[in-house]
């Protein structure tokens, strides 16, 4: 048995850049539900969102990317162990909707409910110490190995996010791929599609990220302030254009140069732009007449659990690599802050606490 307190520690969302630690109770659980003491929980672009742009009412305890063990098990649980060393998704699909059954998760009503929370609002939790997981997502519980560490198990969720996108691009092996923006997620997408046997150009303002996309197998990297960078894109496709493009980066003038260097039937995946109510010209005739498909990919797959599980546990992507700084859930504030502005030398930012 574990003994667990009444009280904890939590990173409470007060309103617009308001984060303010607190004592919160320990969530009850369920018979069909289980409680889960955080280890390591990421700092996500869409909790930056929601923090500094005020989209979500406060109170909240956000942090989805999250990491853990289990210290209490419903009685109506099952395949879940007291003890388990487990990695989290927040988001699960019912997969017998209309939107299921199309295979667009994201899109499920079901899908679209926080079902992990430290109280309040569900709205993840990970920046606590302890998580209620509700029923409709312990399909998304996921082991984690004895020799991989919870850093590892909390990059599941992100992983998960850019195969999806991957998978939408319906790349053909030897493929030549532009990745703009080589932040964490970009450089998730320059590994993985190195690993799927394209040819990737990543480009990124930062020479540090740049360096990185070269050590996780870009086949060449280029400064997005390269004046010369229109003529490096020709040579490196011999004249034919991109056969697709991830843009990484919530840049509406980008996206639309990006467009420009794609070739003919060419596929364009905006993966950053999650902000609502944004508006950007574009000439719609290049996605008529040139058939250049603008793709959008948003959220996890659950059918990508066991494949982002192989890939990171077997550190094929080692997303060790991508973590630069370590937070105490009590440095939250601060971890928050560093990843709305990242410094030369930051990477992934993790909110990790003591077992």
């Amino acid at each position: 048995m574990f003994n667990v307190p009444e009280t904890m520690r939590a990173v409470v969302y007060r309103g617009v850049n308001n984060l303010q630690v607190e004592t919160l109770p320990v969530p009850p659980t369920e018979e069909d539900e289980i409680l889960v003491r955080v280890a390591a929980c990421g700092v996500c672009p869409t909790d930056i969102k929601k923090i500094e742009h005020g989209t979500l009412p406060p109170p909240r305890v956000f942090g989805h990317e999250t990491a853990g063990r289990v210290v209490r098990v419903g009685a109506r649980v099952s395949g879940i162990r007291l003890g388990d060393r487990v990695a989290l998704h927040h988001h699960v699909p019912c997969l017998a909707c209309r939107s299921c059954r199309h295979a667009a998760y994201a899109q499920c009503p079901q899908y679209k409910k926080t079902g992990i929370t430290a109280g309040f609002e569900p709205a993840g939790g990970g920046f606590a110490e302890f998580v209620r997981v509700m029923p409709f997502v312990l399909p998304g519980v996921v082991p984690i190995p004895d020799q991989n560490s919870y850093i590892e198990g909390a990059m599941l969720e992100p992983v998960n996010t850019v195969l999806k996108g991957i998978n939408r691009l319906g790349l053909l092996r030897g493929d030549r791929v532009l990745v703009v923006g080589q932040g964490p997620i970009g450089l998730m997408f320059t590994r993985l599609l190195r690993l799927r046997g394209m040819r990737v150009l990543a480009t990124d303002l930062l020479v540090s990220r740049l360096c990185t996309a070269k050590e996780f197998g870009a086949t060449q990297t280029l400064s997005g302030e390269d004046p010369g960078l229109a003529a490096s894109f020709d040579e490196f496709t011999e004249g034919q254009g991109f056969d697709a493009a991830v843009l990484a980066v919530p840049s509406d003038t980008v996206l639309r140069q990006t467009q420009d260097f794609l070739r003919g039937g060419g596929k364009l995946l905006i993966f950053a732009h999650t902000r609502r109510e944004g508006e950007s010209p574009l000439d719609l005739s290049k996605v008529c007449v040139d058939e250049k498909d603008l793709l959008g990919s948003y959220s996890s797959d659950i059918r990508l659990q066991e494949e982002a599980a192989r890939i990171v546990f077997s550190r094929k992507l080692d997303v060790r690599k991508l973590v630069s700084h370590q937070f105490s859930l009590e440095e939250t504030p601060q971890a928050v802050a560093l990843a709305a502005k990242p410094t030369l030398e930051s990477l992934k930012i993790v909110v990790v606490q003591p077992e």
